[in-house]
């Protein structure tokens, strides 16, 4: 399988100053997920660094679709604007790889800490943590198959199909859940071609794709062809036949990110879809105290909108089990106060 690099972001290379003392959030990861959690927390006056590889998964893609509003807008962009939205109620934004995240002695009054490590070795403390590092995806190692990845090498029929449509499209089998990938993409095209490569492919799927009128070939594929301006022209089998195709649609097998966090003891999980990511009930609440999850790195089928969402759920849960602690240990200060002057 090959994993797929993203490149690095160059537009909004400004990193902020990485804040001393503990802060109440550290969200690792600056895409959606992460930047509207981190978004809901700055406006309710926490004081949050998010923590920014600059590797976005969609960054090849040309524009993000299917998220209302932003529909069409480039991926860039709208990071561009969550980065600086954050930075408006006094968020942090920093450039940088974390190494390592692991729990920390507690605070006087008992609270949560963590220690985030970054690769230059600077680190920062935080009360709670919210990983939304994303996912990579691993194509199958096919030549020529990564370097048409986010064009016309697609995975989503939501978030590419329209630009595909009409297309001779041929759908690169991963596993079972390529059937219904196919079926998908036939909404879009009345010349769908479903390459078996490998995966079964039982009568039933097979009298149903017959009836859709979608073509199998069982012979595996070999490399991806390109036309003389190095635009994908479609697939040498391994008889030597070329199938033209000007898209493919390929299901990757995903894996949330985890690089560095092994410290915080995540449970992970397999996932539907080929998928591994960190395991999350509602609102990113995690097993581990102080530690929540959002956006891909938990759920991997979700578009930019979703993640989006699932990220201000864990800012909002975040910021509510911060008011309760901000509330016992004010509590206990008094209670302090109190017992002192009672034995004095």
């Amino acid at each position: 399988m090959t994993q797929v690099t993203q490149p690095l972001f160059g537009e909004d290379s400004a990193s902020d100053a990485l804040a001393e003392g503990t802060v109440d959030v550290v969200v690792i990861g600056g895409g959606a997920a992460g930047l509207n959690g981190a978004l809901i927390l700055a406006r309710s006056r926490r004081s949050v660094v998010v923590i920014d590889s600059g590797s976005p998964r969609n960054a090849p893609a040309e524009a993000v679709h299917g998220f209302i509003v932003f529909d069409g807008t480039p991926p860039s962009e709208i990071l561009r604007r969550g980065r600086e939205q954050v930075r408006q109620y006094g968020g942090r934004v920093v450039q940088g790889e974390v190494v390592s995240a692991e729990p920390a002695a507690p605070s006087a009054d008992g609270d949560l800490r963590f220690t985030v490590t970054l690769a230059d070795g600077r680190s920062v403390t935080a009360r709670r943590i919210l990983v939304a590092t994303g996912l990579t995806d691993v194509l199958p190692q096919v030549p020529g198959l990564a370097e048409h990845w986010g064009h016309s090498v697609v995975h989503c029929p939501f978030c590419h199909g329209w630009e595909v449509r009409d297309e001779p499209i041929g759908v690169l089998a991963t596993g079972p859940a390529s059937i219904g990938h196919a079926l998908l993409f036939r909404q879009l095209t009345e010349d769908l071609t479903y390459f078996t490569h490998g995966t079964d492919l039982d009568e039933d799927s097979r009298a149903r794709f017959a009836a859709r009128g979608i073509r199998v070939i069982d012979t595996p594929v070999t490399e991806v062809v390109n036309d003389t301006g190095g635009a994908l022209a479609g697939v040498r089998l391994a008889d030597g036949q070329v199938v033209a195709r000007r898209v493919l649609a390929v299901g990757p097998r995903m894996q949330a990110r985890t690089q560095g966090l092994e410290g915080l003891g995540l449970p992970v999980q397999d996932l539907p879809n080929m998928a591994r990511g960190f395991a999350s009930g509602a609102a990113g609440f995690t097993e581990v105290p102080g530690v929540w999850v959002a956006g891909n790195a938990t759920d991997p089928v979700a578009q930019v909108g979703a993640s989006a969402a699932a990220g201000a759920l864990a800012g909002a849960e975040i910021n509510k089990v911060l008011a309760i602690a901000d509330t016992d240990a004010a509590l206990q200060g008094i209670a302090e106060v109190s017992l002192k002057a009672a034995t004095a």
